[in-house]
């Protein structure tokens, strides 16, 4: 059962507080100006992101009880969990890496103006893993047949994205693009980092904007494989918003440190499918125990956590090992 209500609203609040303090910070201070992220400073933000992460992670194995009195999980099955969700949202943010590479090349995004799009979209992200995050715990929370959906959904994702090779995006195909154009006008050049600008009086979007809503569109998809996956780890929301929102907010950081290196990733893709084919296997796994076989033994989130890790390093090294590390030219 979710057990949203046994977290204290003063705790929902102040990580909520934190995460609009860093957002504040980030586009307020250090990024107010539009300049090109270089890789030592997105390699910088990304170790601060994951820092936070982790440092978050650590208070739920000394205090998770302190949070939730009387929660079903131990303080270290609650941080096992959190931790095996961040990886997984991590792991899946790469797939969404790949697309924003494809966007941005097609309309020509000047690099200098990337981060300003990608911070929007992260905005919308976190409203709408909310959204996803709130409705998927009230589904599983009054039907938990859905278990079955999902954990086949995500087996046959997982499938698909070993036999569907080569996936092409055609932006001016995309059905939102078309009919954003049909109500409003979008000028051929940019603006400098304007979303909108004036011609005459009329309100005309710019091409800018046209990719943060592409962005918006490709992160709601992405949303619909990788909150699933999460609740095939843990039920409970305030784990699997956190560790939703911290991989999110490490994705800009992340997508400027591996821009440059995603070619050396060939075998990335099969192990995310390999680790989607296991959460959904470990979805139908958990319906089973619950409802239809009470005396099968749980399935130890250290053990889903330690199976995750596995998987994502195989897949690494066996790509490393095949393509030598680019020189990368800091400037």
């Amino acid at each position: 059962m979710v057990e949203l209500a046994n977290i204290p609203l003063w705790i929902w609040g102040a990580f909520m507080a934190f995460v609009l303090l860093m957002l504040a910070l980030d586009l307020g201070v250090f990024h107010r100006h539009a300049h090109k992220i270089e890789m030592k400073e997105a390699l910088t933000w990304s170790g601060v992101w994951i820092g936070f992460a982790l440092l978050f992670n650590l208070g739920l194995f000394f205090y998770w009880d302190k949070i939730q009195p009387g929660s079903s999980y131990t303080n270290e099955e609650a941080g096992f969990a959190f931790l095996a969700g961040y990886l997984i949202e991590k792991a899946l943010s790469v797939d969404n890496i790949f697309v924003f590479l494809l966007i941005f090349g097609y309309f020509a995004v000047p690099e200098k103006y990337q981060h300003r799009v990608l911070f929007w979209g992260i905005i919308g992200a976190l409203i709408f893993r909310a959204i996803f995050i709130a409705a998927g715990a009230a589904l599983l929370e009054r039907f938990f047949w859905m278990m079955i959906i999902f954990g086949l959904f995500l087996i046959a994702t997982g499938i698909k994205m070993v036999l569907v090779k080569d996936k092409k995006m055609d932006p001016e195909k995309n059905p939102l693009v078309r009919l954003f154009r049909r109500f409003l006008p979008v000028t051929q050049e940019y603006h400098g980092q304007k979303f909108f600008t004036r011609i005459n009086g009329k309100l005309w979007a710019t091409p800018l904007f046209l990719v943060l809503v592409l962005i918006e569109f490709t992160d709601v998809i992405f949303a619909v494989d990788s909150i699933p996956a999460i609740f095939a780890i843990t039920s409970e929301p305030f784990l699997v918003f956190t560790s939703n929102v911290f991989a999110i907010l490490g994705l800009r950081a992340l997508f400027f440190a591996l821009a440059g290196l995603m070619q050396m990733f060939h075998y990335l893709s099969y192990g995310l499918a390999a680790i989607l084919v296991f959460v959904g296997s470990k979805m139908l796994y958990g319906y089973a125990e619950k409802v239809i076989v009470p005396e099968w033994p749980k399935f130890p989130v250290a053990l889903s956590l330690g199976i995750i890790i596995a998987i994502l390093g195989t897949a690494i090294i066996t790509s490393l090992r095949k393509s030598p590390v680019p020189e990368v030219n800091e400037t």
